[in-house]
C-alpha cells in the first residue's frame, strides 16, 4: 500500500468512527471537529486540568462542599438511583456508589426512574438534605414529583421522607429541585414545574422552604419561563447564586437530548425576582472546545474566591460527561472564563496553589 493508499484508508476509518458515534449519540450529532475536540490529554502541567473531569455518565451534577471535600451527586445510571462522586480539588473525581438506596414508597419502585438530585446542609449545618426527583407510582402517566431524604453523612445512604414535597400533577409534575440560602438566612427550593411534557408551559418557580428543610411556606413565585429563541419550549435546571448584592439565576434551556441545549441566566434584586434575561446564552456549543450540550449546571466557590461551574456535556458515546469551567465577574456580568481543550489552571482548595 502507498502513501495514497495509506492516507485514503485512514481517512475512510476516520469517517467510519464519526459514524459510529453519530449511531450511538443521535442527540448530540457531532461534527468531526468536534469529535477530535474530545480527545482527553494524556499528560498535563502541574496543577492544570482538561475536561472532562469525569468521563462517564454523570448528568444534572450537583456539588457540595465539606470541609475541603466536595461531592457530587447526579442522575440515575445501571443500578445506581442517585451517584455520588468525591474530590478533593474538584478536577479528580472517586465514584462511591449509590448515595439513594432506596426509594420512598410513593414512587416506581424501579432503577432509572430518579433524577436530578440536590443536597444541602440543614440549618443546624448538622445534617444533610436531599432533594431528588422520581416516578410518582399513583399516577400511570408518570408524572415526576420532587422528595426529600436524610442523611447523617454527606454522602448519603439518605432516608427519604414523607410524601412528595412538590408534585404538580395539573401542570406536568414537578422536577429539577435546587436550594438557595439567603444572606439573612430564609432557605428557599427552587423547580421547574415539567409542562412541556404534556404540551403545556414549563416555569422555573421558588417558595421558601421551612427551617429544618422538610416543608415548604407560603405559596410559590413563578420566576421565568421559555420566551426567547435560543430556549425552544423549555426552561429547567435551576440555579441560584448571588453575587455583590445581586440575584443571578442561571438555569437549562431547549431540549437536553440535543446540541442546542444551553446555559442561560438572569438577574434580579431580589430572590424572588422579578428577573431580567441576558440576551444571549451564557454556555451553549462549541466546536474548538468539542462542547455540545451543556447544562445540568451547578456553582461552588473555591477558595481564592473563584467561581465555578459544573455541568454536564454529550461525549460521542451518547452520555453525559461532568465537566468544570471558570467564571469571570465583569460589571457584573458572568463570563466563561475559557471554552478550550488546552489545560487550565485548578481551582485553589485548601493549600494547593494554581
Amino acid at each position: 500500500m502507498n502513501k495514497q493508499q495509506r492516507r485514503v484508508a485512514l481517512t475512510i476509518s476516520f469517517v467510519a468512527i464519526l459514524l459510529a458515534l453519530s449511531i450511538a449519540c443521535p442527540q448530540a450529532a457531532f461534527s468531526a471537529a468536534e469529535a477530535k475536540a474530545t480527545a482527553t490529554a494524556t499528560a498535563l502541567p502541574p496543577n492544570t486540568y482538561v475536561n472532562p473531569v469525569l468521563d462517564r455518565d454523570f448528568p444534572d451534577p450537583d456539588v457540595l462542599r465539606v470541609g475541603n471535600t466536595f461531592y457530587a451527586f447526579a442522575t440515575n445510571t445501571e443500578n445506581i438511583n442517585i451517584q455520588v462522586a468525591s474530590s478533593s480539588d474538584l478536577t479528580h473525581w472517586e465514584l462511591i456508589g449509590d448515595a439513594l438506596p432506596a426509594l420512598p414508597t410513593w414512587a416506581v419502585q424501579e432503577f432509572g426512574f430518579a433524577w436530578a438530585p440536590e443536597v444541602t446542609t440543614n440549618s443546624a449545618g448538622s445534617g444533610y438534605l436531599m432533594y431528588f426527583v422520581a416516578r410518582f407510582a399513583i399516577d400511570k402517566g408518570g408524572t415526576q414529583c420532587i422528595g426529600v431524604a436524610t442523611s447523617d453523612q454527606p454522602e448519603g445512604p439518605y432516608q427519604t421522607v414523607g410524601d412528595p414535597l412538590v408534585c404538580q400533577v395539573s401542570q406536568g409534575g414537578s422536577i429539577d429541585p435546587a436550594t438557595f440560602v439567603d444572606s439573612d438566612g430564609k432557605r428557599y427550593l427552587l423547580w421547574k414545574n415539567d409542562g412541556n411534557s404534556g404540551n403545556g408551559q414549563s416555569w422555573l418557580h421558588i417558595q421558601q422552604l421551612a427551617d429544618d428543610g422538610l416543608s415548604l411556606l407560603d405559596q410559590p413565585t413563578k420566576l421565568i419561563t421559555a420566551d426567547q429563541v435560543w430556549e425552544g419550549v423549555l426552561v429547567e435546571a435551576p440555579t441560584l447564586w448571588k453575587h455583590d448584592n445581586k440575584y443571578y439565576l442561571f438555569y437549562s434551556a431547549n431540549a437536553y437530548n440535543t446540541p442546542e441545549y444551553a446555559v442561560g441566566y438572569a438577574v434580579a434584586d431580589a430572590a424572588t425576582g422579578p428577573y431580567t434575561k441576558a440576551e444571549k446564552p451564557f454556555l451553549k456549543r462549541s466546536v474548538p472546545a468539542g462542547l455540545v450540550g451543556p447544562g445540568g449546571q451547578d456553582i461552588v466557590l473555591d477558595d481564592a474566591g473563584t467561581t465555578w461551574l459544573l455541568y454536564h456535556n454529550w461525549a460521542p458515546g451518547g452520555y453525559r460527561r461532568l465537566n468544570l469551567l471558570q467564571v469571570d465577574w465583569i460589571d457584573g456580568v458572568p463570563s466563561p472564563a475559557a471554552l478550550t481543550r488546552d489545560p487550565q489552571p485548578i481551582p485553589v482548595i485548601g493549600n494547593a496553589k494554581s
